[in-house]
């Protein structure tokens, strides 16, 4: 089946599982002109405007730091934050988690545009700590901690140590650098302050096209003597657009609402959890829902799995998953499950009967 039929089969579904409803494109440029008619929004010129610069000062404010710098990708933001915190701290070295996006998603750009040097640190299938940053002999720049872990179904470092991590780079002059780019889920599954979170990080990066729902876009917050190297940056690699208005505008004017939601969005995974109980041979990453995501693994293969969410989806209406991948084990796959507006929406006996049907896989 082609990308083509997969994305006409699901939009034919009455029921999706996972992540935010995903609105058409007439309907989010009809929302997106009614929310800039209705606040007079100009245009930016090249990054430069009130819209942005105010949405700038206003995630900032939310996350203690002194100023932001919106980007139009992560993956950029990312290596230019380290770039840069090798560059004041005179070595190469990065220490990254080994299912840091860096090392998994973005095709060597740290290594092929000679950003720095990455060190692999802590167990792959585990947050990391202050030890696994002591095991390096040599001076490290920069480490990077990601929070939560998308690629261990999001599990969060305790806090106790994740403040004695900050305490120890701080000492060491290490610069701790946030991959934020579920902070926002991160702040239901601490239940504290944005602000409070991300205090003790030098750099800090947001994204918001995942939990906020946004078009793309992201942001890199820290010192503005720091963002004001990192645009320059931003510049020498392309990310200097004319426009940055649509993807301000398509962020900006959902934020709010998309941060209030959060908790709930948490509250009905701790519920899917829950339901999930009742079919012992469906196993959970995490144990124990830490935000609003968790990787669910089958014991059947890849292709059976998918094969099964194409029959249902054609069958009952329901798309059960989106992607499922291989694992290290033989008969056995894992898909991931983010709870947004979907799931949040669902009756219990819709969700239930989804449940049941997904089952039946094992």
């Amino acid at each position: 089946m082609t990308d083509a039929e997969l994305q006409q089969l699901k939009a034919s579904c009455h029921t999706i599982l996972p992540g935010h409803a995903l609105p058409s494109p007439a309907q989010s440029f009809a929302d997106m002109a009614a929310w800039c008619e209705q606040h007079q929004i100009s245009h930016d010129v090249y990054g430069e405007g009130e819209l942005i610069q105010s949405f700038e000062q206003k995630i900032a404010d939310l996350l203690g730091m002194e100023a932001g710098l919106f980007c139009i990708s992560g993956t950029m933001a990312q290596v230019t934050a380290l770039r840069l915190a090798c560059e004041e701290r005179g070595s190469p070295l990065v220490a990254l988690h080994p299912s840091s996006h860096i090392l998994v998603h973005e095709r060597a750009n740290f290594q092929t545009l000679q950003h720095f040097t990455a060190l692999h640190t802590g167990n792959p299938y585990r947050p990391w700590g202050v030890a696994d940053l002591q095991a390096h002999a040599e001076h490290i720049s920069a480490a990077q901690y990601e929070l939560p872990m998308r690629e261990i179904g999001g599990q969060l470092p305790d806090w106790e140590a994740l403040n004695a991590v900050k305490a120890y780079c701080r000492k060491q002059d290490i610069h701790l650098h946030m991959d934020g780019a579920r902070l926002w889920e991160a702040a239901a599954g601490y239940a504290r302050p944005l602000h409070e979170i991300a205090a003790g990080f030098d750099s800090v990066y947001v994204s918001f096209y995942k939990g906020i729902g946004g078009m793309a876009g992201a942001m890199l917050l820290g010192r503005p003597d720091f963002l004001a190297k990192a645009k320059v940056w931003m510049h020498r690699q392309g990310g200097n657009v004319f426009r940055r208005t649509p993807y301000v505008v398509a962020a900006a004017m959902q934020f709010d609402a998309r941060l209030a939601a959060m908790p709930a969005c948490l509250h009905r995974t701790r519920q899917l959890y829950t339901m999930l109980q009742a079919y012992p041979a469906l196993i959970c990453n995490p144990a124990q829902p830490q935000v609003n995501m968790l990787h669910l693994y089958l014991p059947v293969d890849r292709e059976r799995a998918i094969a099964w969410r194409n029959q249902v989806a054609a069958e009952h209406g329901i798309w059960l998953f989106n992607q499922a991948v291989h694992t290290a084990l033989p008969q056995q796959c894992m898909f991931e499950w983010v709870v947004g507006d979907q799931m949040l929406n669902l009756p219990d006996a819709q969700l239930a009967q989804a449940l049941q049907l997904l089952a039946q896989l094992t």
